[in-house]
């Protein structure tokens, strides 16, 4: 399985539940997560990965720089990673984020 088959997945079950995940380009910063997530009130940075791979030494510290401003970081590397993920998020296991 490839990375673009576990984030078309993410894709796919995110938006059954009413969310949204959007693609994150950001120029002039590479090793910032593939997808910001959004559900209602809740809001996660997805890093993929193709089963068994693991995020660079540059993905690694841009996930540390945005967890010190209180950023969730995840990394995704199979569908069943994605179904534990919507399962927390389903069971309200994420903290909901108030303005």
């Amino acid at each position: 399985m490839q990375e673009k088959d576990i984030e078309k997945y993410l894709v796919k079950r995110v938006k059954e539940t009413g969310g949204k995940a959007y693609k994150w380009v950001s120029p002039g910063n590479d090793g910032v997560p593939d997808r910001i997530v959004f559900f209602q009130g809740v809001t996660v940075l997805v890093e993929l990965k193709a089963p068994g791979k693991k995020p660079t030494p540059l993905q690694i510290a841009k996930h540390k720089e945005l967890a010190k401003l209180g950023q969730k970081v995840l990394v995704l590397d199979s569908k069943e990673s994605v179904d534990e993920f919507m399962g927390k998020v389903e069971g309200g296991m994420y903290e909901v984020c108030t303005p």
